[in-house]
């Protein structure tokens, strides 16, 4: 018995002016279908796409995800999990940090199947990358969406003009002028990030 050769996709581009709207169920076969790509899907269902980093970005974006992992592995408080990771928020949104923590108790409340999906829940610790491309004010919205879904810190950290917007529940965006550390707080007690690798 012969098999046909499965048919090869071909790039679709999709306008700007044009909006396609997924369910979280079809967000997570096209993730599937796709694993070159990272797909985010907003409240309403809108799907978005986005391209890869370069270079430079996604040296610095493992920098960070690796000094993360680093505290984390040492004092085993929780989860540390990369860009590349889903999230389906308690407001119906998909979402992939450039790096997110959850606390362990979080985690081991679910279950194996969730951990294997889009794990239902914010984190509690996010962080986004600004890229060269990034428009700041996107970002800000997914940062404002994190706390409004009850992440607990959030950092928005903006190569382009080395400025660190930092987030934290029910508080005003603090704004932080070229900082060479960020403090975790009682967030990820002892976690500081060292931002010299990032800035440079």
């Amino acid at each position: 018995m012969t098999q046909a050769n499965p048919l090869h996709g071909i790039p679709v581009n999709i306008p700007a002016t044009l909006t396609l709207t997924v369910t979280h169920e079809q967000l997570v076969e096209l993730a599937i279908a796709n694993r070159d790509l990272q797909l985010e899907r907003t409240t309403t269902g809108e799907l978005i796409v986005m391209p890869p980093t370069g270079s430079e970005t996604g040296n610095r974006n493992l920098d960070i995800e690796g000094q993360l992992w680093l505290w984390n592995r040492q004092t085993k408080l929780g989860k540390a999990f990369n860009s590349s990771t889903g999230f389906h928020l308690p407001n119906g949104a998909d979402r992939s940090p450039d790096a997110a923590w959850v606390r362990q108790e979080r985690w081991d409340a679910l279950t194996l199947e969730q951990r294997k999906g889009f794990a239902p829940l914010c984190p509690d610790f996010v962080l986004e990358l600004r890229s060269e491309s990034d428009n700041m004010e996107p970002l800000r919205a997914k940062m404002r969406e994190y706390m409004e879904n009850k992440a607990r810190l959030g950092w928005l950290i903006d190569r382009k003009n080395k400025k660190v917007e930092i987030y934290r529940q029910s508080q005003e965006v603090a704004v932080l002028d070229n900082p060479t550390t960020l403090s975790g707080e009682d967030v990820l007690p002892g976690f500081v990030l060292d931002l010299k690798e990032v800035w440079s």
